[in-house]
Order: C-alpha cells, then sequence, then structure tokens
C-alpha cells in the first residue's frame, strides 16, 4: 500500500484483476478527488446518492456533464423496483454505453448503483465513492452488486467490477453510532480471514488492510466459485437474522452474532478449542458488538432460513473456522444448528 501524487496523503490498495484492475483509495477526503478517478472519455456521469450526502463536494471534471439521482435511504432501496426506476432515469436523460455511474454513499447504495450500471446497456462503468465504514471495508470492494427479494438478501444481483473506488475517511467523524457499529461488524471478521493484527493500526491503515485483506481474495476468486466465500464468514446466521426480521439489528451487528455462532458451531463440530472461541468473543467484544442473540428469536424459523443461504448447493453450509483457516462445511445436523443457536441465547 504505497501513496501516491494527486492523492496527496490517501493510501491505495490495488485490486489486481487483470482488465479488470482498479485501485481502492483510503484517506480522509478522497472524495474530492473524484474527477481524478473518472474514466477521462467519460461524456455524462449519473450520480446516485442520498439526501443527507448529495452535497458532497464532488467534482466530476471539466466538460463532464453530470445529474444526480436520489434514492430513499437504508436497505429498503435495494429492489428490483428501485434498480428499474434508476435505469428508466437514466435512459430518459439518455445516459449512453460511454458514460458512467458513479455511486455516493452507503453499502446499499453502492449495491443499487452497482447493479443499475451492471445491467444498463448490459453493463456501463461505475465509481463508488463510499462514505460509511460497511461500504469502505465491504460492499465497495470485490464487484459484488445486488438487491434483495422477500424471500432473501442478495438473491438478484451481477459481478461487476467498479473502474476507481474512494473511501473517504472524513465521512465517518459525523457516522451515527449505529452505522459505525455496522461497519465494526464487519471489520471484526477480518481478523479471522487472515489472522489479520488490526489491533495496532489507526483506522485509516485498519480500512486499508481490510480492504487488501479483500483484495486478495477476490483476485484469487473474482467469482465466489470457491476461495471467496470467506468473506461470509459470520454472514449464514447474519442473513437470516435480517431475513427474519424484526429484531432491530443493524448488518455488521448480526454479522457479529453471526461470528460467536459460527465460532460455537466449530468447536461444537471439533474444529477449534475453546481458546479460539475466547478470541472471537474478545475481538468481537472489543469493539462493543452484540454475542448474543436478540431476545425471541424463533430457532426453527432460523435453522429453516439458513437452507436459503447462497453458499446452500449441499444442504446448510457454514464457512466455519479450523486447523487449515475458514472453510465450508456442509452437511450440519439441524441438531446441532439449534443446540448452538440455544448456547448464545
Amino acid at each position: 500500500m504505497t501513496a501516491e501524487a494527486g492523492l496527496k496523503g490517501a493510501i491505495r490498495v490495488p485490486v489486481e484483476l487483470g482488465e479488470r484492475s482498479y485501485d481502492v483509495w483510503v484517506g480522509p477526503g478522497v472524495r474530492h478527488c473524484l474527477s481524478e478517478v473518472i474514466p477521462p472519455d467519460v461524456g455524462r456521469v449519473a450520480v446516485v446518492t442520498q439526501a443527507a450526502v448529495a452535497d458532497a463536494g464532488l467534482t466530476v471534471g471539466p466538460g463532464v456533464e453530470h445529474r444526480v439521482f436520489i434514492t430513499d435511504d437504508g436497505e429498503q432501496i435495494k429492489t428490483l423496483g428501485a434498480v428499474e426506476e434508476l435505469c428508466r432515469e437514466f435512459a430518459r436523460w439518455g445516459l449512453t454505453r460511454r458514460d458512467a455511474v458513479v455511486a455516493v454513499g452507503g453499502g446499499a447504495v453502492t449495491d443499487l448503483g452497482g447493479f443499475a450500471a451492471a445491467v444498463y446497456h448490459r453493463g456501463i462503468r461505475v465509481v463508488f465513492v463510499s462514505t460509511t465504514l460497511l461500504g469502505q471495508i465491504d460492499a465497495s470492494v470485490g464487484g459484488k452488486t445486488g438487491v434483495n427479494l422477500p424471500e432473501g438478501k442478495n438473491l438478484v444481483g451481477a459481478f461487476w467490477q467498479p473502474s476507481a473506488v474512494l473511501c473517504d475517511t472524513e465521512a465517518l467523524d459525523t457516522l451515527p453510532p449505529e452505522e459505525m457499529r455496522s461497519g465494526l461488524g464487519e471489520m471484526a471478521k477480518y481478523h479471522f480471514i487472515a489472522d489479520a493484527d488490526l489491533d495496532t493500526l489507526s483506522l485509516p491503515e485498519r480500512i486499508a488492510r481490510c480492504v487488501q485483506i479483500k483484495a486478495e481474495v477476490v483476485a484469487a476468486d473474482e467469482r465466489e466459485s470457491g476461495r471467496r466465500a470467506v468473506l461470509n464468514y459470520g454472514h449464514t446466521l447474519a442473513h437470516a437474522l435480517e431475513a427474519h426480521g424484526g429484531y432491530d439489528l443493524r448488518h455488521g451487528e448480526a454479522v457479529a452474532v453471526g461470528l460467536i455462532y459460527a465460532a460455537e458451531l466449530a468447536h461444537r463440530a471439533g474444529r477449534i478449542n475453546a481458546e479460539r472461541v475466547d478470541e472471537h468473543r474478545r475481538v468481537v467484544d472489543g469493539y462493543q458488538l452484540p454475542t448474543r442473540l436478540p431476545e425471541g428469536v424463533d430457532a426453527d424459523a432460523i435453522v429453516g432460513l439458513f437452507s436459503r443461504d447462497k453458499k446452500a448447493v449441499d444442504g446448510v453450509t457454514f464457512m466455519l473456522d479450523g486447523p487449515e483457516g475458514i472453510q465450508p462445511v456442509a452437511g450440519l445436523e439441524p441438531a446441532i444448528l439449534r443446540e448452538t443457536l440455544e448456547a448464545i441465547r
């Protein structure tokens, strides 16, 4: 990771994907450098963002026409209907295949704007300006875009790599505490994906290290045919809790509980020892995140939702820690899944 002229003081993290390679820039105020990463032949830019961050001081560059498209806030914007409406607005404006989308905001905006870019004209270029911790270390890197269905999260989407990503750490200064916790839940998983020593790093360095870990995983498995599934560590329970609803958990908070559940499940499966479970609890506690199920969770309903997870190709499949790191484990019996849920109430 090195700083380069033009984005002074920022940390550059390359994502190496051959012709689809791009750079992620991490640092305070990098959103003001948008014009430096917009592809030079772009004529128009559709800026997809939320009202709260629409006036972010963005400059798309001289001679580049742009229009702002405002979406609502939160996960509820990730629908096929929202994608259709965006694409229709692009078409009415006259956005062409040589133009670009810039998605400015958190993970939901990145997912929506990225998916719209992936399908409009069968794919136009996109740049992400990420303003939340969750977006910076997760949604904005790796090219996974998508929206939700009533049956589950992110079930419709596309792999579509951005042209560049700007992770503005200055934007985190005004992030609501609950949004910061959501990002910290995703950050916690990186402690275990690469056994990364994040504790000694400053926040920008920690963000850049998480991006670097994800970039290395994505470069080895761009379309999630194997290794990339490790990035879903802690997510099987998290997605089930979110799909079941009504628990007032942010995504990262649900992931935090999912990490503890995955550790306890791995321990019961004989893959890790009690000390490793304690290490999971230490990391999650260190971020002041929940380690237990919310009240009123219906264990049978949650176990039923496990089978809808995208990894469930050979029955219920979990990413579990073990002697050789985090790996997919299939064929887990419902009894052990329920038993482990009861253990973290």
